[in-house]
């Protein structure tokens, strides 16, 4: 896939990363200070679905971040807006993962004040492609991350969805993608409710059903909590950037949906 070239502008060019990399690379995502030798046992977020839609994208995350089989926290954020017009949502080592979103927003934000400009869909996706080959290392301790990118294209004026392996490769996405232990079920889900061309608010409601379908049989995946008033964080990206769902209308939606199961567990049509 190809990106933005790199213009010469000293050590790293552009890139923030890069510059990390050559002048400090101990700060960059997932480096260790010592050896560690065989996995290590450390807090993982997941699920993830993004999916397509009228005029944009749709990116929604569960909030469970577990240990083992212990409930590490529950209500970790796992969506983030990497910068006015894309989005990316983290799967895998939860405190590698966080670093890495915080070095992309750098990265984009420093891109854009030395080149002027804003660095394209594609671009983001190669620049978070290289961050994720060089924490190979790391995904082989067991500090894997497997983020998606998802965001609207100024130039193909589209929503476009990215996901990527452990070696840093890149895939675009046609329609939809889920990432995470819960994404097999998630999947399962939007390849029944997912339309193209849906409105933003329905794409909304099946990013919720999705990830509520996924927390029935993935115990990694926190369903919405009704008692505690945790939602599914949930953005949506199209040519006015990127906003967040608000708690009320997920809380509506949520409601609705549990609603709407209580004679149908299985959600059949």
């Amino acid at each position: 896939m190809s990106g933005d070239a790199l213009p010469s502008h000293g050590a790293g060019g552009s890139s923030f990363a890069e510059l990390l990399r050559a002048q400090a690379p101990h700060l960059l995502p997932g480096a260790t200070t010592g050896e560690v030798s065989g996995p290590v046992e450390l807090p993982h977020g997941t699920t993830v679905v993004a999916l397509a839609c009228a005029g944009g994208v749709v990116v929604a995350g569960d909030r469970r971040a577990t240990t083992g089989s212990y409930i590490a926290s529950r209500d970790l954020e796992k969506v983030f807006a990497a910068d006015e017009f894309s989005v990316v949502g983290i799967a895998g080592t939860a405190g590698v993962a966080l670093e890495l979103v915080r070095l992309l927003q750098v990265e984009l934000e420093h891109y854009e004040k030395i080149e002027g400009t804003m660095l394209s869909l594609e671009g983001k996706a190669n620049r978070l492609s290289s961050m994720i080959r060089g924490n190979l290392g790391n995904a082989f301790r067991g500090l894997a991350v497997l983020p998606v990118l998802a965001g609207y294209d100024l130039a193909g004026e589209r929503g476009r969805i990215f996901s990527y392996d452990l070696a840093g490769g890149c895939y675009e996405e046609s329609s939809h993608h889920s990432i995470g232990s819960g994404a097999f079920f998630a999947r399962g889900a939007l390849k029944k409710l997912w339309r193209p061309e849906m409105p933003a608010e329905d794409a909304v409601r099946v990013a919720v059903e999705a990830l509520y379908d996924a927390a029935d049989d993935d115990s990694g995946t926190g369903g919405p909590d009704l008692g505690r008033q945790i939602w599914p964080t949930c953005a949506v990206v199209t040519a006015d950037g990127v906003r967040f769902v608000a708690a009320h209308e997920l809380e509506r939606v949520v409601t609705d949906l549990v609603a709407a199961r209580r004679d149908n567990p299985g959600g059949a049509r």
